[in-house]
C-alpha cells in the first residue's frame, strides 16, 4: 500500500508541477508567479496528507534555514509561506528538461558547487533577490537526509550568506516529509507532516563565532521532539 500511495503521490507531483509550470509562464512577471506557486499546497489534501504548522512565520526574516529530507520540502513552504520565497538550489536541478523551469521561471538562485567562484555569484544573486523583498531559503545540509531521527552536517553556505549580508534568520524544521513522500524508493509511509517555525534571530556576527553550529544543534533538538511525537522512538540513532 505504501508503494501504491507513493506512486500516486509521484503522479500528482508530475502532473501538478507540469500544470503550474505552464501557467507560471504567463504570470512570471507578476511577483514571480507567486500566486500560481501557492497551488503546491493542493498536493497534501489531494494525497490525504495532514500538514500541520507549529509556530508562526517571521515576515521580517531575510534568510530561512530548513532541514532537507524530501522532494516535497519545497512544496511545503511554497504552498504555505505568505512571502515570495527565493530558493537556493543546485545548478543541476535547473538543467532538468522542462521541470527545471519550476525554478528558472520564478528566478530562484542556482549554485554551481564545482565553481570556486560560486559563493561570489550566490552573494550577488542573494542581494538582488533581497532587494526585491524576497527572503532567501536554503537547505544547509545540501542534500536530502534519511528522514529518520538524524540530521546531516550543515554546509557553510548558509553561514556565509548570513554573515556577509547581516541577515535576520528564521530556522524552520520539517518533520516526516520523507515519510509522507520518499522518491528513493518511491513510497508514502505516513500521512502526517509538520512545519515547525522556530523563533527568528539575528546572530552576533562579531562576537559569536559558533552561532551556526549551535543553530544546527537547536534545530536538531526541536526536530527530535516533534519526530518522537509523530513516530515514537522506533528510530534511536
Amino acid at each position: 500500500m505504501s508503494k501504491i500511495r507513493g506512486y500516486f503521490a509521484t503522479l500528482s507531483i508530475i502532473i501538478g508541477l507540469a500544470v503550474i509550470i505552464i501557467v507560471m509562464f504567463f504570470y512570471k512577471k507578476k511577483n514571480n508567479a507567486r500566486n500560481v506557486r501557492r497551488y503546491c499546497r493542493l498536493f497534501f489534501p489531494f494525497n490525504f496528507i495532514r500538514m500541520e504548522k507549529i509556530g508562526e512565520y517571521d515576515l521580517e526574516a531575510k534568510l530561512i534555514i530548513i532541514n532537507h529530507q524530501s522532494a516535497c520540502d519545497i512544496i511545503c513552504l511554497e504552498g504555505d509561506h505568505p512571502l515570495n520565497i527565493c530558493w537556493v538550489a543546485k545548478k543541476q536541478l535547473g538543467e532538468i528538461p522542462f521541470y527545471g523551469h519550476a525554478l528558472k521561471l520564478p528566478q530562484m538562485i542556482f549554485v554551481d558547487r564545482e565553481d570556486k567562484g560560486g559563493i561570489v555569484q550566490l552573494l550577488k544573486d542573494a542581494k538582488d533577490r533581497l532587494a526585491q523583498n524576497r527572503p532567501i531559503a536554503i537547505f544547509p545540509e545540501g542534500t536530502r537526509g534519511r528522514g529518520d531521527r538524524s540530521f546531516l552536517p550543515f554546509k557553510p553556505g548558509g553561514k556565509i550568506l548570513a554573515q556577509k549580508l547581516k541577515l535576520r534568520i528564521q530556522p524552520i524544521v520539517l518533520v516526516n516529509t520523507r515519510k509522507v513522500y520518499d522518491s528513493k524508493p518511491i513510497s508514502t509511509k505516513a500521512s502526517h507532516t509538520r512545519i515547525v517555525c522556530m523563533p527568528a534571530f539575528t546572530p552576533d556576527f562579531d562576537n559569536d563565532k559558533d552561532w551556526y553550529e549551535r543553530l544546527r544543534d537547536e534545530m536538531f533538538e526541536v526536530y527530535c521532539k516533534h519526530y518522537d511525537e509523530l513516530n515514537g522512538r522506533e528510530d534511536s540513532h
